[in-house]
Parts: C-alpha cells; sequence; structure tokens
C-alpha cells in the first residue's frame, strides 16, 4: 500500500524537476527535466487513485523542498539535481533489498527512476555532444559540496566539543580549555586540509596518467576505440546502427573523442580535473574550523560551570542545525534527524567530560 510519504516524495519530485526545467538555459535539458515534472506527478496522481484517494487532496511540496528550490536560487540548481538523484537511487536500493528478502523477481521499473534521465534523452534524439555533457553533470553533482560543507562542520563541531569538555572535566572550566580547544580545531582542520589535498591531487594525477593512456591507444589503433564505443552504447539500448554512427562521428575529432572516451571507458570527466588541491583543502580548513569554533565561544568571556553549561546549549543547537539540514539528501524527519544529532553529540561529550572528571580528581 502506498503511503503519504511516498505521495510527497513523488509531489516533491515533481516540484523541484519544473525548478530544474525553468532555471534550465539549454532547451533540450530543460525538455528532459519538464518531461520529468510530468512523469512524477503521473506517479502521484496513479498512487492516489490506487488508494481510492480524490486528486484533489494531493499535497502541495513539502517545506525540504522549498527550501531546496532556495538553496538553488543561492547556490546553483546542480544542487537541487543532485540531491534529487541521490534520493532515487536510494530509494531505488530500498525497493532492490526488499525484493532480495522476499525472494521476488526484479523489475525494470526497480531502477526506472534512476535510469529514466538517461532514457528521455536517447529516445529524443539528443545529440552526442548534449549527451555527454548531461552525463557529466549527472556524476559530477550530488549536492556533493553543499553536503561537505555540513559533514564538515559537524566534524569540527562533535570533535572539538567532546575535546573542550574533557578539558573543562578535568580542569574545572578554566583558561586550559582555551588553549587545548584552538589546538585541536588547528589540529583537526589542519588534518582535514592536508587529507583533502592528497586526497584531490592523488585523483587527478590518476586521471591524468589514465587519460594519457588512452589518448596513446586512440593514436595507434583508432578502429578498436571506434569499436569499443559503439558496444558502450548498443550497451545503453542504442540500436546497433546508431551505435556505430555515433562512434564514427565521435572518432572523427580526435580532442573531442579522446573526451568521450575517456568519460565512457574511465568515467572520467575532463571537468574532473579542474578541481583545485588548494582550494579544497582551504575549504575543508574552515569548514572543520566553523564547527570547532562553536564550542569554545562561551570559553572567550566566562570560565567555569556557566562556560561550560553555555558551551553545550550553544553546541547543542549547532548539532540540532547541523542534523536538520541532513534531512536535505536523506528526506527523513527534521525533528528527529536534529534531536538524534543532538543526542550523539551531548552523549561523546558527555563521556569525555566524565573521563577528563577522574583524571582531573586523580
Amino acid at each position: 500500500m502506498i503511503t503519504s510519504k511516498s505521495i510527497q516524495t513523488e509531489v516533491d519530485a515533481c516540484f523541484l524537476y519544473k525548478v530544474l526545467a525553468d532555471n534550465e538555459k539549454d532547451p533540450e535539458v530543460a525538455s528532459i527535466f519538464r518531461q520529468m515534472s510530468e512523469i512524477e506527478n503521473g506517479h502521484a496522481i496513479s498512487f492516489l487513485t490506487k488508494n481510492n484517494q480524490d486528486i484533489s487532496s494531493m499535497p502541495g511540496p513539502s517545506k525540504r523542498a522549498r527550501i531546496l528550490k532556495t538553496i538553488g536560487s543561492i547556490l546553483g540548481y546542480d544542487y537541487v539535481l543532485g540531491v534529487l538523484l541521490d534520493t532515487e537511487k536510494s530509494l531505488s536500493a530500498s525497493i532492490i533489498n526488499a525484493r532480495k528478502k522476499s525472494k521476488t523477481e526484479p523489475s525494470l521499473s526497480d531502477t526506472a527512476h534512476v535510469k529514466i534521465l538517461e532514457n528521455v534523452i536517447i529516445k529524443s534524439g539528443m545529440p552526442v555532444v548534449n549527451l555527454a555533457r548531461f552525463e557529466k553533470r549527472h556524476r559530477s553533482v550530488g549536492g556533493n559540496a553543499l553536503r561537505a560543507a555540513v559533514l564538515g562542520g559537524n566534524d569540527g563541531l562533535v570533535s572539538n566539543f567532546s575535546l573542550v569538555m574533557g578539558v573543562a572535566g578535568a580542569t574545572g572550566g578554566q583558561k586550559e580549555v582555551m588553549l587545548a580547544g584552538f589546538a585541536g580545531m588547528l589540529a583537526g582542520a589542519l588534518s582535514m586540509a592536508m587529507g583533502e589535498w592528497v586526497s584531490v591531487k592523488s585523483s587527478k594525477e590518476l586521471y591524468e596518467n589514465q587519460m594519457d593512456i588512452e589518448m596513446e591507444e586512440l593514436e595507434n589503433n583508432p578502429q578498436a576505440e571506434e569499436k569499443e564505443l559503439a558496444l558502450i552504447y548498443k550497451a545503453k539500448g542504442i540500436s546497433g546502427e546508431e551505435s556505430e554512427r555515433i562512434a564514427r562521428e565521435v572518432i572523427s575529432d580526435k580532442s573531442h573523442a579522446h573526451q568521450v572516451l575517456v568519460k565512457e571507458e574511465l568515467g572520467i570527466n575532463s571537468e574532473d580535473l579542474k578541481s583545485s588541491p588548494g582550494e579544497a583543502a582551504m575549504t575543508s580548513f574552515f569548514l572543520f574550523a566553523f564547527g570547532a569554533v562553536i564550542p569554545l565561544i562561551p570559553f572567550f568571556f566566562m570560565t567555569g560551570a556557566s562556560a561550560i553549561i553555555l558551551s553545550c546549549c550553544l553546541s547543542a543547537m549547532g548539532l540540532m542545525l547541523i542534523g536538520s539540514s541532513i534531512t536535505l539528501f536523506t528526506g527523513r524527519n527534521a525533528w528527529f534527524s536534529g534531536f538524534r544529532q543532538v543526542l550523539f553529540g551531548l552523549s561523546a561529550a558527555a563521556v569525555t567530560f566524565l573521563i577528563g572528571k577522574l583524571i582531573g580528581i586523580a
């Protein structure tokens, strides 16, 4: 039986795909988003009908969907597309897992929401250049930057909050807390920054090496690369003759062929190589530091129990905000997620505070 939550998910998807269509400059991609919006609306109507509910009872977009629209208007609508795709992948995975547990046969509809964008592109006859552009956006977005901001702030807040409470338990909330808190904030932020720099730099070096190998193969044996590309398009559901025509068209331009081959064979986009290790490192540093400074704020102005209590209150507020923000990606209840985050954070801080207290007494 279809729940009200399932219907709300379809309504929100319909709303957000329409938002994407209204703000997409490429008319062909905008058309895809409008078709997706119509499909999701059709699902919602079908669900209502199956449950003997009147279509007039269909709910409007949820608060989460409206917040995502606002985020898109500020940070760019690729974030909205990324969250939608992540949600659909999650739903598809849940359906597949449920079928495995119940030992029922899989259905093409299980992954329809994940694959439908690509299918609409293929059926609409979109040129291969635009197909590559759309697939690049499909993989590159996912709300990753926004998610990184939320999780980076969470890491900084929880880790430094626990450290501050441990030192406060041992010292009674004196000035030692400031020293330990700043040391923890800088150590954590620098560690995050270095880790991000190494990750991005090593990924770029790996991609560049694989791309060089692919260019050598293209120069030495273009016929084999053309056959491989045609097979890839056939596997996507494009007819044999059309696959061969597209592959022949792509291989005729060596520069473009190289971009398409590394994307199709290796899953690499040239846009991925534009990411800056230094920029990624600085972003991680400031996101972690932003979260880590929250539990330290009261100790700028006071000491003792009053500073500890206020630090707990500010940290709880930060955890509540972070927990609620995570629901933009998960679609869970904001209050539940927020209070869960607060519970985990306060529990971790309580443990370190008690340990610090025991050490201080000893």
